[in-house]
């Protein structure tokens, strides 16, 4: 028996130690590449706030809003794994106060890429209007009405949440890492998170199929250069990838809820660590890397600040 004790102990040891490489090969793995990405993100936001003219171009103030938004969320994503991967468990509170800082500017990315694919859909439907309709004013409106809509998701996850009976825990510390799911308490929290995910997911993909196809077929009948429709034809299609990729962040919480009813435990934080590599923290870089490489008024810019820095 004393054998059997001795060989079972080793394995849990064995286990344990392999649990800790691990934990500590992902973290490293999520946190590098993260730091990188938060460096060149920024660059750019402060590359988009150093000249007028980016300051005073719809274009370049929605992409500003955008990274904005796009960087919180990488932010608070990796400061969540890093509390998750080192076993540190928060309140139910400050659990809470994370997840509606994350569900805020989770909300914000996919309407500004609406509002970004409306902006084009102007300027090469309607041109001549474009100054009008696209005007600096009409831009801050339509970034303040895409805050406030977040923010009302936000408003409304709290007073659900607030529902939940939290007098009858016997404390408020949780057994658990804290996540979103950690945060879903409740049938009413559960069912509007479905809604409003799939109302953002649905809307936001008819807004942006119907504005680019729109976009594709004037800039193919109106332009006589091969060369240029192919252009236009390639930044379509990144923006494209683009949208696809935010939207699918958007369902990325409703798929880790039903692979978690399925799947065992260890699978899952595996197959959750290869989507918030291939989802969050790619997504969250990709608009640096295509208006920062692509655009020829950014590029110079960047690419000047970026090298400046890195002699720092």
């Amino acid at each position: 028996m004393s054998f059997v004790n001795w060989s079972v102990a080793n394995v849990s040891v064995g286990l344990q130690h392999r649990g800790v490489l691990e934990r500590a090969l992902f973290a490293t793995l999520t946190t590098l590449p993260c730091c990188v990405f938060l460096f060149i993100n920024g660059t750019m936001l402060f590359t988009l706030r150093s000249k007028s003219v980016f300051r005073e171009t719809s274009r370049y103030i929605l992409l500003c809003n955008l990274l904005f938004a796009d960087t919180g969320q990488m932010a608070l994503s990796q400061i969540m794994y890093i509390i998750a991967a080192s076993r540190i468990t928060l309140t139910y509170p400050l659990c809470g106060f994370l997840n509606m800082l994350a569900f805020l500017v989770t909300t914000v990315s996919p309407l500004t890429l609406v509002l970004m694919s409306l902006e084009r859909y102007v300027a090469v439907c309607y041109p001549l209007r474009h100054t009008a309709i696209v005007s600096i004013r009409n831009t801050w409106v339509a970034i303040a009405a895409v805050w406030a809509i977040s923010s009302r998701n936000v408003l409304t996850r709290v007073l659900l949440l607030l529902e939940f009976p939290f007098k009858q825990l016997q404390s408020l510390q949780m057994k658990d890492y804290c996540s979103a799911i950690a945060v879903l308490l409740g049938s009413k929290t559960v069912e509007f998170n479905k809604v409003f995910t799939s109302f953002l997911f649905i809307s936001s993909s008819v807004v942006i199929t119907s504005t680019y196809i729109s976009v594709m077929v004037v800039a193919r009948s109106a332009s006589t250069e091969k060369t240029s429709v192919h252009k236009v034809r390639n930044t379509l299609l990144l923006h494209l990838v683009q949208l696809s990729l935010s939207l699918c962040s958007t369902v990325y919480r409703e798929l880790l809820i039903s692979l978690s009813r399925v799947l065992q435990r260890i699978v899952l934080v595996r197959i959750q660590l290869f989507l918030y590599i291939s989802i969050f923290i790619f997504l969250r870089c990709l608009s640096s890397l295509i208006y920062g490489i692509r655009d020829q008024s950014i590029r110079p810019v960047l690419m000047y600040y970026l090298c400046r820095r890195l002699k720092l």
